[in-house]
């Protein structure tokens, strides 16, 4: 039997968005992301969802009303 480490990837709007770093927590990758993407930061995640050997994790935009 041998153990494999599932890579992560994240993805938002429809963009592929790699892994910053395996060390840091989801949160985190979503601050880092957040500079470049400011809608993340209030996006709701779904996921991990296992695809192949990664786990995908997905930003969806908030959808709400302006007023």
């Amino acid at each position: 039997m041998q153990i494999e480490q599932m890579e992560r990837e994240f993805t938002y709007n429809g963009v592929k968005l790699p892994d910053p770093g395996s060390e840091l927590s989801v949160d985190q990758v979503r601050d880092a992301y957040s500079t470049a993407y400011p809608e993340i930061a209030t996006a709701s995640l779904e996921g991990p969802e296992a695809v192949g050997n990664k786990l995908v994790y997905r930003f969806s935009r908030a959808i709400g009303s302006k007023g």
